[in-house]
């Protein structure tokens, strides 16, 4: 079948530098030959001219030749079909399949991966794409659009397509993808919610979402504001469907609202809530909670203790990005700085989000090392002598947190740090680093080494080039943008 001219990658094995060309010649008696393009090519034509095929598969109004052995070395799912008795279609030479219509359309190019190994996959069709190969257990091909999906959150957001993403992954367990989207939505809360995709955003998976303390909002009478369009756009699908059944729609205000943190909103901001359509609209409900926030702010720490023991987490603060908590720190010309550049950050935070204790403020130093630590040789002087240090280099992204003023006593302090990036032209948190600190008078600093993988964010000059790290934003992709968020633990 294959032409002597076809043989690629033929080379033979070293030979003794010490003999002569006729011993060489007589010594080589071995050659190693890769022919693996030219199979693959054989393999591509008889998909592509429908040669010799044994099978033929009808998909929606289409049919597609194919070959037993090509299906049942690629697929478990196809093995078990056509050679297996248990299934009524092994000894057929024509099946019928049946696939979802969005599936049908991208069918020919499933086989085709088959013969060829290759797949062009987008944003737009990965996930018929990674349904075929699921429900087929074409392993390779479901790894492939796993990788994908989990890369390329950013891009599918901006495009709605997280919603599906969430929801497919949570029925077919792909954990992965889901974290992936999970922590785009919690960390990105306020521009997904500005997408016309929010309103698809299943309610167990939203529900999950606001119980947990990472999600990155300016404050929480901003999340309450994003819960509050997404109830109104879920009210539009149930007047549709449900004729406007006010009991329903009641039971799943009170079942999502329930995970507002009331106590971390302000007492104005709690004032100027009575106003609002929502809250007068299911009133008993609403005030109730809010009581737990008022009475949080006035210091009634015996009446909310039973709140204390059942509801913790409506005291606990999430990733505010406001003022009163965090600071937003940003080096630009990141290429231009010198190695071991250091850049310093002064701010202050409150240690309370009650207002009776609003006096509680600390002042914060942030040390930022992008490009390295450089530990110069020094020489301590000691009561048993002199002793040398020698010099250190890290290579290590380093951020170092130094409470300004002593602690009076132990304060515990949970320390997150919001990494942007962009992908796809996307700009988002990427990642989000948190670490549980106890400052005290004698230990008032916390350094967090590896806070970005130095070399993703100092690839050498050779491979700069080409390199496009997704730590750096901008329109000239230079700009290092962190924020620091400060939550005090009690």
């Amino acid at each position: 079948m294959f032409d002597d001219d076809e043989m690629v990658g033929a080379e033979t094995l070293p030979a003794n530098k010490n003999s002569s060309p006729d011993e060489e010649f007589f010594d080589n008696c071995q050659i190693t030959t890769d022919n693996s393009d030219n199979i693959l090519r054989v393999l591509k034509k008889l998909w592509i001219d429908q040669n010799m095929c044994d099978i033929y598969i009808k998909v929606g109004n289409r049919q597609y030749g194919a070959h037993k052995l090509i299906l049942c070395a690629s697929s478990d799912v196809f093995q078990a079909m056509l050679m297996n008795s248990a299934w009524s279609e092994w000894k057929e030479s024509h099946i019928e399949l049946q696939e979802l219509p969005i599936c049908e359309s991208v069918f020919s190019t499933f086989l085709e991966y088959f013969y060829t190994g290759k797949i062009l996959i987008t944003h737009t069709n990965v996930m018929p794409i990674l349904a075929l190969a699921d429900k087929y257990l074409v392993k390779s091909l479901t790894r492939t659009c796993i990788q994908y999906m989990c890369k390329h959150v950013p891009h599918a957001a901006s495009h709605n397509q997280l919603s599906s993403w969430l929801q497919y992954s949570t029925i077919c367990g792909h954990t992965l993808i889901f974290d992936t989207c999970q922590n785009y939505l919690k960390w990105n809360f306020e521009a997904v919610a500005n997408t016309s995709d929010f309103t698809n955003i299943a309610c167990d998976t939203f529900i999950k979402i606001l119980q947990q303390s990472d999600v990155v909002v300016y404050n929480e009478i901003m999340l309450y504001n994003c819960v509050v369009r997404w109830l109104e756009l879920q009210k539009i699908k149930m007047d549709k469907t449900d004729h406007g059944d006010y009991k329903k729609f009641s039971e799943l205000v009170e079942k999502v609202m329930k995970y507002i943190r009331f106590p971390m909103m302000t007492h104005r901001e709690l004032a100027d809530l009575l106003m609002s359509p929502m809250i007068r609209q299911h009133e008993e409900f609403f005030v109730d909670r809010m009581v737990i926030g008022l009475k949080y702010h006035s210091g009634y720490s015996d009446e909310l203790q039973p709140y204390y023991d059942t509801e913790p987490e409506l005291f606990q603060a999430r990733l505010y990005t406001s003022d009163s908590c965090s600071a937003s720190l940003s080096i630009e010309n990141f290429w231009n700085l010198q190695s071991y550049h250091f850049s310093a950050f002064l701010f202050s935070s409150h240690l309370s989000a009650a207002e009776h204790e609003a006096h509680e403020i600390s002042q914060w130093e942030v040390g930022l090392y992008p490009k390295g630590v450089h530990f110069k040789k020094c020489f301590l002087i000691l009561s048993q002598g002199t002793l040398e240090v020698p010099e250190e280099i890290l290579r290590t992204v380093r951020l170092s947190l130094t409470c300004r003023e002593s602690p009076i006593s132990n304060m515990r302090i949970k320390v997150s740090v919001l990494i942007y990036g962009i992908h796809g032209g996307v700009e988002h948190v990427m990642e989000v680093k948190e670490r549980i600190h106890h400052f005290t008078p004698k230990d008032r600093r916390l350094n967090i080494d590896n806070l970005i993988p130095f070399n993703a964010l100092n690839p050498s000059a050779v491979k700069r080039s080409f390199h496009e790290t997704p730590y750096l934003i901008g329109t000239e992709r230079d700009l290092l943008k962190l924020n620091i968020v400060i939550s005090p633990i009690k």
